[in-house]
């Protein structure tokens, strides 16, 4: 019986073919070769935790559609709740009485914010929670996160900073990017707790430095996804948004990748570290892959826009039907806790990993079910140089075994892990056992 790495080995002839085409006719189609070489893999189905592509070859997926499924693929309950809403009409415009009831639903669960708005991805959320701050103090001025990630538009890469995932030469005009708390790679060369968190005291300087000092709001990620799953300090945001409200700002905090339990024991990320947002914004994981994004803030923020607005298909009757499905499901299974246990799992067999690979597993760091492991050149120099050859290394090893996993990070040497809140004890050690045979493939 021929094992995962050799059946993969052989058989990848249809994803090669969908690869190549793909070349010639999907716009940016030639960018995927980060994810797919050199064994290109096409999706062709997914069940649970698993995916298969074109060529029969099965998939632990730990990637999820970049966080999107996060009840794992293809999850019955949500899948026919959504199927008896296309039977019964797919879009009724405004007047949806299931946009009014999944609102009543996820104003329960949040943090902070009673009035929601809908869209149809985290970049139109985001860009909606950007006019609210703006209109509302009267500013325009916003600050960001160095190694955030915000989405696609001109304002959404704007607000990114990452120069590969930005495009247009010309920004947006009025934001500016403060210091990541990001211990490992800290940009003040300082150790943390003796740094007494100068990557967020050091905003106040930024504010009367570069802006206005009267800003419209500071938008960031309780843990910085594309950046590698960067997890701030625990008194980081506290301070942060103490000075950005001293100066008259907002806190926008941005949800689409950390909220709905992936962060383990809570529902929102941000929760963890006890600060209240006034806007807060959320997609992906929301509907189990359908598209919605959610953009909630108070009722002072929210109604001070009072200019027509509309998102043709955001709060859709199929997402948001998706959507209480996928939320009933977190709650009534205690995924949050779920993901906090089975998080705490992976993190402890990662960081046994780390110790046997000292000179390349240059950090494992995460928050439930949002992990990740920085390869480096060689971690007893104490340069700690970014390897992204070593991360691809381990990348493309773990896919040949049947783990599909994520890439991040600046210099896109992070491995990022996100299984399924769903995810099992089985499950978990099967990943291990897979990302210990791939990291056998690292130079002594």
């Amino acid at each position: 019986m021929p094992t995962i790495l050799e059946r993969f080995h052989a058989t990848h002839e249809k994803s090669a073919q969908l690869y190549a085409a793909g070349r010639e006719v999907v716009a940016g189609g030639a960018a995927q070769s980060r994810v797919m070489f050199p064994h290109p893999f096409y999706v062709d189905r997914g069940k649970g935790a698993i995916k298969w592509d074109v060529d029969g070859n099965e998939l632990i997926d730990y990637l999820v559609g970049f966080g999107s499924l996060i009840l794992g693929n293809a999850r019955p309950e949500v899948t026919e709740a959504a199927e008896r809403q296309l039977r019964n009409g797919t879009h009724f415009g405004t007047t949806s009485s299931y946009e009014v009831r999944w609102a009543e639903l996820i104003t329960e669960l949040m943090p902070a914010g009673e009035r929601v708005r809908f869209t149809a991805s985290g970049t139109e959320a985001v860009e909606t929670a950007v006019a609210l701050a703006q209109v509302y103090t009267g500013s325009i001025e916003l600050i960001a996160l160095r190694h955030g990630y915000s989405g696609r538009s001109l304002l959404a890469q704007s607000l990114t900073a990452h120069a590969p995932w930005r495009a247009i030469p010309s920004q947006v005009a009025g934001i500016k990017h403060a210091h990541a708390p990001y211990c490992y790679r800290c940009p003040l060369k300082l150790e943390y707790p003796s740094c007494g968190i100068a990557c967020a005291t050091d905003i106040k300087e930024l504010i009367r430095t570069t802006t206005t000092g009267k800003i419209a709001g500071f938008l960031a990620e309780p843990i910085l996804g594309v950046g590698g799953f960067i997890v701030p300090p625990p008194e980081y945001f506290q301070i942060a948004t103490d000075i950005v409200r001293e100066h008259g700002g907002i806190f926008i905090c941005d949800e689409v990748q950390t909220g709905f339990g992936r962060t383990g024991g809570k529902m929102f990320g941000i929760e963890h570290w006890g600060v209240e947002p006034d806007v807060m914004t959320m997609a992906k994981g929301v509907a189990n892959g359908m598209p919605l994004g959610v953009t909630i803030a108070t009722p002072e923020v929210a109604d001070a826009f009072e200019a027509l607005t509309i998102s043709t298909f955001g709060g859709n009757p199929v997402s948001s039907t998706a959507a209480n499905a996928t939320i009933q499901l977190i709650e009534s299974e205690h995924l949050a806790d779920n993901a906090e246990a089975m998080g705490a799992r992976l993190l402890q067999g990662m960081e046994a990993l780390q110790r046997k690979h000292p000179k390349h597993l240059g950090d494992v760091r995460g928050k439930g079910l949002m992990l990740a492991i920085e390869f480096v050149a060689d971690e007893p120099a104490g340069d700690r140089t970014p390897s992204p050859e070593l991360a691809n290394t381990v990348f493309e090893a773990a896919k040949e075994r049947g783990l599909l996993i994520g890439k991040g990070g600046l210099d896109v040497n992070v491995l990022r892990i996100s299984p399924a809140l769903t995810v099992t004890t089985d499950e978990v050690d099967q990943a291990l056992s897979i990302l210990a045979e791939s990291c056998a493939q690292l130079p002594t």
